[in-house]
C-alpha cells in the first residue's frame, strides 16, 4: 500500500487493536491542531477520515468527536450570539447556558445528545419546581444553539428540535378597575416613586422603558415622549438598551396630569442634585436616587407592593399597570391599532389576542351603535 502524502492525513493500528486515523488542521494559538477518529476496522476510520478531509478542503468546520456539550455551547455564545445579539439577550442565554444547560447536560458529547436526553432533563427541572416556561425558554436556547450546530456540520440532527415543548397556562392579566386604580392613585400621592407608576399607569410603558428615561426624549413643552431605550440588568450592571425591536421605539403624548408629575420630578431632582453636590452621579434619567444612580427594578417593584397594600387593593404584577392602561383605552374605544402603536407592539394580532378580555365589552357597544343607529334610521324614514 503507498504512503499517503502530506496534508492527506494518516491511518494506523493501535497496540489494543482499534484503528485509529488522523487528520492535522493546522496551527492555532501556535500549536499543531490535530482531529483524531477511532474505530473497529480499518474501513471505519479511513471514512471518517475521507469526510473530514473533504469538509477541511472546504473550509467547513471538522466534527470534533470528544467535544462536549459545553464545548460547543461556550464557542456558539462567543461565535455565534455575542457579536450578533442585544446585550441582555446574550446575558439571558449565556445565564441559562451556565445555570442550567451545562451542569446537567453539559458532560454528554455533542454527537451523543439525544431527544431522550433533553426531555430527561425537561422532566428533572419539573420535578425540581422549575415553571414552565422557564424549562421551554432552556429547551428554545439549546434549540437555537442545535441549530447552529447541524449549519456547522457538527450533528446530523436538532436533537431538541425533536422535543415537545411544556405545556403551561398563560399568566392572568389581572387590570386595575376604575375603583382600585383610584385607590392605587391615591395611595401613590407623595411617595418618591409616584412619577413613576403615574407613567406605567397613563402611557403603558414596559418597566425598563421607564427606568431608562432620559431628560432628552421629554418635552414637556410639546407634551411628548420619545421611547427611546431600556434600562436592564447585565451582567449585574444596569445599562440602559435599544428597545425590544423597531415598534418599541415610539413618539407618545403625555396627558396633562403627567406632564404635572414630571415637572414635579424635574424639580425634586434638581433639589437632590443641590444636597448631593459632588457625590451626584449625572446620567440624564428621569427616575433616579438621591445620589444620581439609576433605579433598580427590584427597590421599585417592592415599592410598588407595598403602596398596593397601603391602598388596599389586590396584589397584582407591576406588568399589569401596563396592562391596565391598555385595558382603560380599549373599554374607551380607543381603536386597537392605536392601543398597538401606543404599547409598542410588533403586530394587532398581539394586542387582540392579549386584551381579548376587552373585546365582548367592545362588541356589546358595537351592537348598541348599531341598534341607535338603525332604529334613528327607522325613524327618519317612517
Amino acid at each position: 500500500m503507498s504512503k499517503r502524502g502530506q496534508n492527506e492525513g494518516s491511518i494506523y493500528k493501535r497496540p489494543d487493536g482499534r484503528w485509529t486515523s488522523v487528520i492535522n488542521l493546522g496551527y492555532e494559538g501556535g500549536k499543531l491542531k490535530r482531529q483524531y477518529f477511532y474505530g473497529k476496522t480499518r474501513d471505519d476510520v479511513a471514512g471518517k477520515l475521507t469526510e473530514a478531509l473533504q469538509k477541511h478542503r472546504h473550509g467547513l468546520p471538522v466534527a470534533f468527536e470528544r467535544q462536549t456539550l459545553a464545548q460547543f455551547l461556550d464557542r456558539w455564545l462567543a461565535d455565534s450570539v455575542k457579536p450578533t445579539v442585544r446585550p441582555n439577550t446574550y446575558y439571558s442565554y449565556e445565564q441559562n447556558v451556565r445555570l442550567y444547560l451545562k451542569p446537567h447536560l453539559g458532560s454528554i458529547q455533542l454527537s451523543r445528545l439525544t431527544p431522550q436526553n433533553i426531555q430527561s432533563f425537561m422532566n428533572a427541572q419539573l420535578k425540581e419546581g422549575r415553571s414552565s416556561r422557564l424549562i421551554n425558554y432552556q429547551r428554545t436556547v439549546l434549540r437555537c444553539a442545535l441549530n447552529e450546530a447541524v449549519k456547522w456540520n457538527l450533528v446530523a440532527r436538532n436533537a431538541a428540535a425533536l422535543v415537545d415543548p411544556q405545556q403551561y397556562i398563560k399568566a392572568e392579566i389581572v387590570p386595575l378597575n376604575s375603583e382600585d386604580a383610584n385607590k392605587f392613585l391615591e395611595a401613590i400621592k407623595g411617595d418618591p416613586l409616584e412619577t413613576v407608576f403615574h407613567v406605567a399607569l397613563s402611557l403603558g410603558l414596559r418597566e425598563g422603558e421607564i427606568l431608562g428615561l432620559r431628560w432628552q426624549d421629554i418635552d414637556l413643552d410639546k407634551q411628548i415622549v420619545r421611547v427611546r431605550g431600556s434600562l436592564q440588568r447585565i451582567d449585574k450592571k444596569l445599562k440602559l438598551v435599544e428597545p425590544k425591536t423597531e415598534k418599541s421605539k415610539r413618539t407618545l403624548p403625555i396627558p396633562d396630569s403627567l406632564v404635572f408629575s414630571l415637572r414635579a420630578r424635574r424639580t425634586k431632582q434638581l433639589e437632590e442634585k443641590l444636597l448631593a453636590g459632588a457625590e451626584w452621579q449625572e446620567n440624564g434619567l428621569v427616575f433616579t436616587t438621591s445620589r444620581g444612580t439609576p433605579l433598580s427594578a427590584r427597590n421599585v417593584i417592592r415599592s410598588y407592593h407595598r403602596l398596593l397594600a397601603k391602598g388596599k387593593v389586590k396584589r397584582r404584577r407591576f406588568h399589569d399597570l401596563r396592562h391596565s392602561c391598555a385595558t382603560f383605552l380599549l373599554a374607551k374605544n380607543i381603536p386597537a391599532r392605536t392601543v398597538m402603536d401606543i404599547l409598542g407592539h410588533s403586530n394587532i394580532s398581539l394586542t387582540m389576542n392579549t386584551y381579548s378580555h376587552v373585546m365582548p365589552e367592545m362588541l356589546r357597544d358595537a351592537a348598541d351603535a348599531m341598534n341607535e343607529f338603525i332604529s334613528q334610521s327607522n325613524i327618519a324614514n317612517s
